[in-house]
């Protein structure tokens, strides 16, 4: 599993920068740079609800198809930390992740 830092407050799976989702997964088949890639999970938060989706989890599995990124192996993310960012977004392409790094 993957330590994940989700700063993308707008999301409904995201509590104090934890991910309660269990799994997500970050597109971006063709991406050279954190800005091609997003996090293909986000959901918008609506209305204020507050996050009901399960426990926030400072660890969770990330399927990653952005085949380009050195910790992608095998269409999993191997890095041992890393980012979403996106802070108010209203869709999925408004986040990415921050930790792509180009082979």
């Amino acid at each position: 599993m993957t330590q994940l830092d989700c700063t993308v407050s707008s999301c409904m799976y995201c509590k104090d920068n934890y991910c309660s989702k269990g799994d997500i997964t970050i597109s971006g088949k063709n991406a050279s740079h954190p800005g091609d890639t997003c996090c293909e999970s986000f959901q918008e938060r609506k209305d204020g609800a507050s996050n009901s989706n399960g426990h926030p989890s400072a660890t969770v599995n990330v399927d990653c198809e952005a085949e380009k990124c050195k910790y992608n192996e095998n269409c999993s993310c191997h890095a041992g930390h890393i980012g979403i960012a996106g802070g108010q977004a209203c869709k999925c392409q408004e986040t990415e992740c921050t930790s792509f790094v180009c082979r």
